[in-house]
This record gives C-alpha cells, sequence and structure tokens, in this order.
C-alpha cells in the first residue's frame, strides 16, 4: 500500500501541475513551499503529510481525494474565498450561507439568466 502511495500521489502532483502549466519552481511558489521541498514531493523521495497535501490540493486547484488516488477527477472541491482579494463575492457568499436550497436555485438561475448574453 505504501508503495502505491508513494508514486501515486508523486504522479498526481505532476498531473494537477501540468493541468496549471506550472514549471516545478511556479508550483512551490504558489503552494508555499521550496523548489527543492517540492521536487522531492514530486520524485516520490518525501511524502507530504496530511495537513500538506491539503495545502497543495487548494493551490493547485484540484482536491486531496485526486492527490490520493480516491477518484480520478481532477477538478477542485473547494473554493477559497478571501475577503481582501474579492470582497463583493466573499459577501455575497457570506451573505448566503444560511439561505435554504430554493432561494439558493433560485439566485443560480438569475444569475445564470444575467450571464447568458456574455
Amino acid at each position: 500500500m505504501d508503495h502505491i502511495i508513494n508514486t501515486l500521489i508523486p504522479e498526481r502532483l505532476k498531473s494537477a501541475r501540468e493541468n496549471l502549466n506550472l514549471s516545478k519552481a511556479e508550483a512551490a511558489r504558489k503552494i508555499g513551499l521550496t523548489a527543492a521541498s517540492y521536487v522531492r514531493y514530486e520524485a516520490g523521495d518525501r511524502s507530504p503529510s496530511p495537513q500538506v497535501i491539503i495545502s497543495i490540493a487548494e493551490k493547485l486547484e484540484t482536491s486531496v481525494a485526486y492527490l490520493s488516488g480516491e477518484t480520478d477527477d481532477i477538478s477542485s472541491d473547494v473554493v477559497s474565498i478571501y475577503k481582501n482579494s474579492n470582497p463583493i463575492l466573499f459577501d455575497l457568499i457570506k451573505s448566503m450561507q444560511s439561505a435554504d436550497d430554493a432561494t439558493l436555485q433560485r439566485l443560480l438561475s438569475y444569475y445564470r439568466k444575467l450571464t447568458k448574453n456574455d
């Protein structure tokens, strides 16, 4: 099992990085690692901790499930919205957190109508 994890995670890291057209150095910067640390993870010389895998998944716009081999779907399952970088979207999402499903469906429908001609 460790052999599968030791080869799967490096392959999935490379795939996620290449999906974003990033070099190893760019991926390392985006994640907040040194280039040497990232290269060791992608080469399979070291295994990232669970906390690092979560950070890598977020920064490489994929999921922990993809990196660990639970799914072959490379798409992200988390969206991070930071108040400082996108305050309007942050406020919208924050205000919608307590809305019921019907309200959210109406809002999504309105949004799709508004952006249909874009």
